[in-house]
């Protein structure tokens, strides 16, 4: 099998625990990786202003549960891994939760129709191992072939009602059509396409929306302009980190170039 590779749906971290993963591919980043502790925050755009008339809509919080069904595996290494992929599965890993881990089989193309999912980076799932219940996980890592963007090796971090975790939770901009500034050939400048949050697992919105209703050209819009659903809050604190702004179109910018030279 070839070498692993992933796509991030977040900035590459470190591996949560030390060593190579269960297929054997060391130094693998995460195609979605929780955390449950917090960590480093990213770099924002300081400046603008946050619209009071803005009217945030309710973030909705994903309660939907799906659940999976995977297989117990007695062996690990490349050996054991590659025997499972000739059986059509992936190996897995299913971990934390004060546990030991659980060496699991699971078909890729459930996986795969997971990640195409809306709120996949905050989908919570029952877990049944060989027809047994063995907890509720969220998908912390999936590693992809680098030739057939198939899942090749799929981790499971158990969670419970005290488990907090920290992700990178997508941020959608709607009702463009109703901001008078973009009506005007404004362009919206997306600042942040996500917003890392830390909370418990049935909290975690699917995604946050910013209403851009009523924006004109200069206008921003920072966090503190969006519903966060309680017990959930953004890992960066120390400012009101923006998310977008309405930019001035072009020939604007260089109409206000002539008129003052």
């Amino acid at each position: 099998m070839g070498a692993c590779l992933s796509f991030c749906l977040r900035r590459p971290r470190k591996a949560p625990f030390p060593g190579p993963c269960q297929a054997g591919h060391p130094g693998v980043h995460p195609l979605s990786r929780r955390r449950t502790s917090g960590g480093a925050v990213g770099a924002g755009t300081p400046g603008g202003r946050a619209e009071s008339f803005l009217a945030p809509l309710e973030s909705k919080i994903m309660t939907d549960i799906g659940t999976l069904a995977v297989k117990g595996r007695d062996r690990a290494g490349k050996g054991a891994a590659r025997a499972t992929r000739r059986e059509g599965l992936i190996p897995g890993v299913i971990y934390g939760g004060r546990q030991a881990p659980a060496l699991v089989a699971i078909d890729p193309r459930v996986v795969l129709g997971e990640m195409k999912r809306a709120g996949f980076s905050t989908r919570l799932f029952d877990i049944l191992v060989d027809g047994e219940s063995a907890g509720r996980v969220m998908i912390h890592d999936v590693q992809m072939h680098p030739v057939t963007d198939m899942p090749i090796h799929a981790d499971f971090l158990r969670v419970d009602a005290e488990t907090e975790v920290t992700v990178e939770v997508p941020v959608h901009f709607i009702n463009e059509t109703r901001s008078p500034g973009l009506k005007r050939g404004g362009v919206l400048n997306i600042v942040r396409h996500e917003v890392e949050v830390v909370g418990k697992p049935d909290l975690l919105p699917a995604a946050l929306e910013v209403d851009l209703t009523g924006l004109e050209i200069s206008d921003s819009v920072h966090i503190s302009a969006v519903a966060i659903p309680a017990g959930v809050r953004p890992t960066i604190t120390e400012r009101d980190f923006t998310l977008c702004t309405i930019a001035a179109p072009s020939v604007l910018k260089a109409d206000s170039e002539t008129t003052e030279a």
